[in-house]
């Protein structure tokens, strides 16, 4: 099982709204998708109960079920770090990390991502980390903070995800943006190709 860890030590970050629709991607291209909410407020997971029963399956970790899944996407909590960080990376084959457009949460996640970058898993290439400014256009100043402060980290920035009441109006109703027509998500979809084909790639 290929196990994706999103994560951000800062609330706020959008770790849930990308954690369910990189689990909706997966589904959708016909995988076996777990999803282990380990945020407090629960979120994913009251998402998964308002799905739909005709959407590609999502599975929770602890659901059961005859075959094994291929994929688990681990939504993880606020504050993540020591033993419980060094745990999730064991699991982890690729770390994303969402970062808000904002001055602290640059900060917050400069530190973060300089203590994965320092990890064991991470240093021997068993993980690898990307990046997703969140709510985030890339011609804005926001974009350029982001990509100033990576450059020496030499982490790769895989999505700009614009601001929208798609991601809203799609969870409500326990749906992904790839569980959406095309005329409702086009624009969206199109934020995520390079995002896709890095999840895709081993």
């Amino acid at each position: 099982m290929k196990t994706i860890l999103v994560a951000n030590p800062k609330g706020g970050s959008g770790k849930t709204t990308l954690s369910v629709n990189i689990a909706g991607f997966l589904a959708n291209r016909g995988q076996r998708v777990a999803l282990l909410d380990l945020d407090r407020q629960q979120s994913a997971s009251l998402w998964l109960e308002t799905r739909p029963g005709d959407s590609p399956p999502i599975h929770t970790l602890n659901s059961k079920k005859e075959q094994a899944d291929d994929w688990l996407v681990i939504d993880s909590p606020a504050g993540l770090h020591g033993k419980n960080l060094a745990h999730a990376l064991k699991l982890a084959r690729k770390i994303i990390v969402p970062v808000a457009p904002s001055l602290f949460d640059l900060h917050a996640s400069r530190d973060f991502l300089q203590t994965l970058s320092e990890e064991k898993s991470v240093r021997k290439n068993k993980c690898h980390i990307g990046i997703v400014g969140m709510r985030m256009d890339p011609r804005t100043r926001a974009a350029w903070a982001l990509e100033h402060f990576l450059f020496t980290l030499d982490l790769p920035v895989l999505a700009y995800l614009r601001e929208t009441q798609v991601y809203v109006n799609a969870a409500f109703e326990g749906k992904s943006l790839f569980d959406l027509p095309h005329h409702l998500a086009g624009r969206e979809l199109e934020q995520w190709a390079f995002l896709q084909g890095w999840l895709e790639k081993d």
